[in-house]
């Protein structure tokens, strides 16, 4: 997959801001142009769970020159803005977090947004999409929702950290999270060590 393509990441209300934060200082560090679209309730994730109030304290965080160079923000409301169309290629989608609702329109192509409708496109074009749920306990729709988007070509992924290196800080379970969603994207990264067995 060409590294000139960006990557769309959409951001949306689920809980696992400090998720979706690393993962975009990442793909920055990597070098790898990124298609940015927050939601509204994403926004508010981010300042609930993270004190990064909007466009600019995101800036901030990630580091300005990287996201002069690497990051292009949408408005989720503009269904016309290159993410939508197919016939503007990029390198996949990631939804980071991706909330229940969010995972209910994609399934579904409801494409109300311009979060929905990228994903739509993704599944559409055959692109990379991964979706990273955060939500417990499921229930059988959230289930059936899951399948239907893994039936059409979608990578379903929780955030679900694993202990088998011994985490001690909380920033260690993000990384392992961030790590198998970047290695989903074909994005080389040294956040984690490869299990070797044993």
């Amino acid at each position: 997959m060409p590294a000139a393509r960006p990557i769309v990441f959409a951001i949306t209300g689920a809980s696992g801001a400090p998720y979706a934060v690393r993962l975009l200082e990442q793909l920055a560090a990597a070098r790898r142009p990124v298609q940015l679209i927050v939601s509204s309730h994403g926004w508010r994730l981010l300042r609930t769970e993270t004190e990064l109030g909007g466009p600019a304290d995101l800036r901030a965080a990630i580091g300005a020159a990287r996201w002069d160079r690497h990051v292009t923000v949408y408005d989720d409301g503009d269904r016309g803005a290159a993410p939508a169309s197919g016939s503007a290629l990029n390198a996949g989608m990631v939804v980071c977090p991706c909330s229940m609702g969010t995972l209910s329109a994609i399934s579904v192509g409801a494409s109300r947004s311009l979060v929905e409708r990228a994903a739509d496109v993704a599944l559409k074009e055959r692109r990379r999409l991964v979706l990273v749920t955060r939500e417990t306990p499921l229930s059988a729709i959230h289930l059936e929702n899951m399948l239907r988007v893994t039936r059409a070509g979608a990578v379903v992924m929780p955030a679900a950290p694993g202990f088998y290196h011994r985490p001690e800080r909380i920033d260690q379970l993000v990384d392992f999270v961030v790590a198998r969603v970047l290695d989903h994207l074909e994005v080389p990264h040294r956040l984690a060590g490869r299990w070797t067995g044993g």
